[in-house]
């Protein structure tokens, strides 16, 4: 009985953190093998694996600025917020659009997963490895 009241409780809790954090959306696609309908050959392309799933995006100012010769610049730490059960490899690209943006980022760093969602550490997607 406990362990019952304990997976509702946890499925609450998701169902309200989705609620009331997730107001953007998210397409993820990775580079793959794609069959060519017209020709029959198989290529490199990219494939959408997910779409419009919902999301947040969080960024952060690191407090520390390096100071180079030309000009002093601020690093940032972007983190995407999704569900704990979706599952997307290091160097996917995430487009995602928020707050009427849309910016395509990568798969940067180790996903913390919890109950409720997932953060995972994103970088600007300059192209697929």
């Amino acid at each position: 009985m406990v362990n019952i009241t304990v997976q509702a409780a946890r499925k609450a809790a998701r169902s309200a953190f989705e609620k009331y954090h997730y107001d953007g959306t998210a397409t993820v696609s990775e580079w793959s093998k794609v069959k060519d309908k017209e020709s029959g050959l198989t290529k490199q392309g990219e494939v959408i694996l997910l779409e419009k799933q919902p999301c947040h995006l969080s960024k952060e100012k690191d407090a520390a600025v390096s100071q180079s010769v030309s000009a002093a610049q601020v690093s940032q730490t972007v983190k995407l917020f999704i569900a704990p059960d979706i599952q997307i490899k290091a160097g996917s690209k995430i487009t995602v659009t928020q707050a009427g943006i849309t910016t395509m980022y990568t798969h940067s760093g180790k996903t913390a997963v919890y109950d409720t969602h997932q953060e995972i550490l994103l970088d600007l997607f300059e192209r697929f490895a």
